[in-house]
């Protein structure tokens, strides 16, 4: 787990050596025990290293070919390591460290830029080829772990990064990029590949980049989940048998560390399901953390507590108040971009808590995607019935899922950003994706979408950049490639069967977790900040948006914004979703356009926590 940056000149024009300090400065906290970089005429690579596997310096990056020609550095972990290190060993590799980074460059010798298709983890790796004056760039095929572009051969050069502070630390200016920002107020979110800045693109998952003078900047695709399709003859017997054979497996291999870790267990399916399987694998106990509200509402407290009793692990539960918003700018910095969820924030937090005991943690991540645990499956396809949908269904969901609902985007947003969500299709990167997976039934089909958008786009960000700002890796077994493809082999029909949400999954994990957490009501893991903006952050919420700088941008339309923000405040109607994405923007625009002193001393750690 580290965190990677570099560039490549197609004027072959060096990189100042302030410059690639700044890149490598600004994810300091992805990789805290190690850098290091390779430097020529040609490229940067770059790396910042936390030590997962092998903590010893012959796992530092960047690491060489023998004769000096290959250089590569990687973020993420490779979880078949041990077997790919066999089978190339039976080649006539030899190692000389016991990680999983060497593993990648003997792959790379001995099987080109196809061995990509060999591994099994999490990664953004940079291979270059000094030999061929080519640089590659990957991307793993869920996008659990994140890389950056920007730049073109026109302009010059070609940078990239694990987090997009990395690429300003070019010291180029980047502007708004409007299509995001209206896909942000569509989505919640900004669909990859697209950023909130303009010229930065996001490389998609399961893709790869080839960089070099001659060819220029080349972008394919090596993984397709679309190349699945649902066995309408699986039983329910093999759905059950397939799902704990692959949870099982996905699970150990996701336990090799030479670091101590852990769980974040809410008491939730996923991550007691995790535990459970964990708990097979442990002499000692477990080290498993949660976050709680003191609203029952959202609190899960009680649950989190029964899992850790049934499978024996030693917990730890915080409980969060209205304190936990003056962390806002931090998780936006973090983050780089806008984001309307806040339950970065909880994230953020049980990620502080879980980094003084560990440093890996493991987590559900990706279940109610592959699976259908969102209640929201449901009234789309009542108790799972996919018959009788009506014409363009596929937008009308993306629609009342979105955030702006009813002409809000009509009413809410000006000038630019007004323009740019009615001249192109805000929502398209998701109702594309829903249409892409035609050869799917329809269950699968929203949930293909929803775990090659919601996931990357979304809620693998929240997990990567709030663990990381604390210097911890995440895990997530249900993220293993192996066992996404079987849930796609496995028909929509199984998954909202009875009308239920996760249907066959509960089935199958019944006699791990017990009747009472394998059918228990789902709880959303978010923050209870509607409330709180009524009550401790109403002052909040003006201050921020009604100061006038908001308003002076121009895209907003401030009477309106009035209108919702009164009508919130005294109960009138529930704008929580709407206020947490103005919010998110405007705290965005203050870091990063407006380079505020004042929010980035509140946003950045503080200087003495980093080491020089």
């Amino acid at each position: 787990m580290c965190g990677i940056f570099g560039a490549f000149s197609f004027t072959r024009t060096p990189v100042e050596p302030a410059i690639i300090n700044s890149m490598s400065q600004s994810i300091y906290h992805r990789g805290p025990d190690a850098d290091g970089q390779f430097v020529d005429d040609l490229v940067v690579v770059g790396n910042r290293r936390l030590s997962i596997l092998d903590m010893t310096n012959a796992s530092n990056q960047p690491l060489y070919s023998s004769d000096k020609q290959v250089v590569l550095v990687q973020n993420g972990e490779i979880y078949n390591y041990i077997e790919l290190r066999d089978d190339l060993r039976k080649l006539g590799a030899q190692f000389n460290s016991a990680g999983d980074t060497e593993v990648l460059l003997r792959a790379y010798e001995f099987w080109g830029a196809d061995f990509v298709n060999h591994l099994n983890g999490m990664f953004a790796i940079a291979v270059y080829d000094r030999n061929l004056s080519r640089l590659l760039l990957y991307r793993d095929r869920l996008g659990v772990k994140p890389l950056y572009i920007a730049g073109s051969p026109s302009e010059g050069r070609i940078w990239f990064g694990s987090e997009i502070k990395t690429i300003l630390g070019n010291g180029q200016k980047y502007v708004p990029n409007m299509d995001a920002l209206a896909q942000y107020f569509a989505l919640n979110y900004i669909p990859q590949p697209h950023t909130a800045f303009s010229g930065i693109c996001h490389l998609p998952p399961g893709h790869m980049a080839c960089v070099s003078i001659e060819g220029g900047l080349e972008i394919t695709r090596y993984w397709d989940l679309a190349s699945i399709s649902s066995d309408t003859l699986m039983s329910e017997a093999d759905a059950k048998a397939g799902l704990l054979k692959y949870l099982d497996d996905s699970t150990r291999i996701r336990m090799r560390s030479d670091a101590p870790f852990g769980a974040f267990l809410s008491g939730g399916l996923d991550s007691s399901s995790v535990v459970g399987f964990m708990s097979m694998y442990q002499t000692e106990p477990l080290n498993t953390f949660s976050i709680g509200f003191e609203d029952v509402r959202f609190d899960e407290t009680k649950y989190a507590l029964a899992a850790s009793k049934r499978f024996g692990t030693v917990h730890e539960n915080q409980v969060a108040d209205p304190q936990i918003v003056k962390d806002w700018p931090r998780f936006i910095w973090y983050c780089d971009q806008p984001h309307g969820d806040v339950s970065f924030m909880p994230m953020d937090q049980v990620s502080r808590l879980a980094a003084r005991r560990v440093k890996m943690v493991m987590t559900g991540d990706g279940g109610d995607e592959l699976f259908a645990g969102y209640e929201k499956y449901l009234k789309l396809f009542p108790a799972g019935n996919t018959e009788k949908l009506p014409i363009n269904w596929e937008d009308s969901f993306v629609r009342s899922s979105g955030l702006l609902q009813e002409g809000q985007a009509e009413t809410l947003l000006s000038g630019e950003l007004h323009e740019a969500f009615h001249d192109v299709d805000p929502y398209r990167a998701l109702s594309q994706e829903i249409r892409r997976a035609e050869h799917q039934d329809p269950i699968n089909r929203v949930l293909f979408a929803e775990t090659t958008t919601l996931l990357p786009g979304n809620n693998l960000v929240k997990p990567d950049r709030m663990a990381m700002a604390n210097s911890l890796e995440i895990r997530s077994p249900f993220l293993d490639f192996r066992m996404v493809e079987f849930a796609f082999k496995m028909p929509g029909e199984l998954k909202l069967g009875a009308g239920e949400t996760k249907w066959i999954y509960k089935q199958a994990v019944e006699p791990l977790l017990g009747a009472e957490l394998a059918w228990r009501k789902k709880q959303m893991f978010t923050v209870p900040i509607g409330e709180w903006f009524r009550k401790e952050l109403a002052s909040f919420c003006g201050d921020v948006l009604l100061d006038g700088r908001l308003e002076a941008r121009g895209i907003i339309a401030m009477e309106k914004l009035s209108d919702i923000l009164e009508a919130h405040l005294v109960g009138k109607a529930n704008y929580t979703r709407q206020l947490r994405a103005l919010l998110s923007l405007e705290i965005w625009y203050r870091l990063f356009i407006d380079a505020d002193e004042h929010w980035l001393e509140l946003a950045k750690p503080n200087k003495s926590e980093i080491k020089q």
